[in-house]
């Protein structure tokens, strides 16, 4: 894990502060992640050999390239989770994924009012929206621990 990649962690943690705030994320960016790759991929772009190569395509494919640079490891961990996304999505009805997307922000925008008292970080730094799934990773994997500061960080991270 990069040096700018703990620190937008630290940043990242810190609007994240309520035990009950980061439960409604730990429910809602998966629901998040999975409705925006699913009406991304709605978006046909061109065709290549007989594939239509979709907005979500692209999408997952920047935000991959950003995720090697931050952590090879938990990038990979990312690429599994986004590739799930794609034939979940194409199986899901359309009314449903709107649902999801609906649900997932009501879940997560209710974490930041009802319990944070904080806005969401990626309002401050658009940067955090792309954050906020590794982020939730890196804490299920052990990579990053809750209350952890950049002290607390081992060299080989």
């Amino acid at each position: 894990m990069t040096p700018a990649l703990r620190a937008l962690f630290q940043d990242y943690a810190e609007s994240h502060q309520h035990p009950m705030n980061r439960l409604t994320h730990k429910v809602a960016i998966p629901l998040i992640v999975f409705h925006v790759v699913a009406m991304l991929d709605w978006v046909h772009l061109f065709t290549v050999g007989g594939v239509a190569v979709t907005l979500g395509m692209v999408g997952v494919a920047a935000a991959m390239a950003w995720y090697l640079r931050m952590s090879v490891k938990l990038a990979l961990l990312m690429a599994v989770c986004f590739a799930l996304c794609f034939p979940l999505a194409r199986m899901t009805p359309w009314p449903v994924v709107v649902a999801i997307a609906v649900g997932g922000w009501l879940v997560q925008l209710a974490g930041h009012a009802v319990w944070e008292k904080k806005s969401p970080a990626f309002l401050t730094n658009m940067l955090q929206a792309l954050v906020g799934p590794i982020f939730f990773l890196a804490c299920l994997t052990g990579d990053w621990r809750d209350g952890q500061t950049d002290v607390a960080v081992g060299a080989g991270r």
